[in-house]
Order: structure tokens, then C-alpha cells, then sequence
């Protein structure tokens, strides 16, 4: 089951803001690729394993935990 986070893509554009979003979720349990939920590319998704995971970075980077959908 993904845990999904909702960042502004403020917080990821440029290079030095990249690498510390990127460095962060890479040592935890995140998805290689990561979405967008809307057209206009406003916000980026990261998907965690773990939930633990996704709420630390979350909190790190202001993000907004999005539900997980019931199947």
C-alpha cells in the first residue's frame, strides 16, 4: 500500500531545492517517480511505503498526506 504526500512544486524547483527534497525521500521508502495531480503541475506527489515514512516527510517539507483510497 503507497502512502502518498502532497508538496507544493515550489518546494522542488531548482536544482538545490531537488537534491534536498530528493535527498530526503531517497533514504526513506519513496517511489522512484513521483505524479501530479492536477494540469497545471502546481503540486508534486511522492508515494512512501511506509507510512511513518511519508508523515516524517511530510512534516519536513510542509506537505498534505493525501487519503488512501478504498478499494
Amino acid at each position: 500500500m503507497a502512502h502518498h504526500v502532497e508538496l507544493s512544486s515550489d518546494k522542488v524547483r531548482g536544482i538545490k531545492n531537488s537534491e534536498t527534497v530528493r535527498g530526503f525521500a531517497n533514504a526513506m521508502s519513496v517511489a522512484p517517480l513521483t505524479y501530479s495531480l492536477r494540469g497545471d503541475d502546481s503540486f508534486v506527489v511522492f508515494c512512501f511505503g511506509k507510512p511513518e515514512d511519508a508523515q516524517a516527510f511530510a512534516g519536513r517539507f510542509d506537505g498534505e498526506r493525501l487519503p488512501i483510497p478504498q478499494r
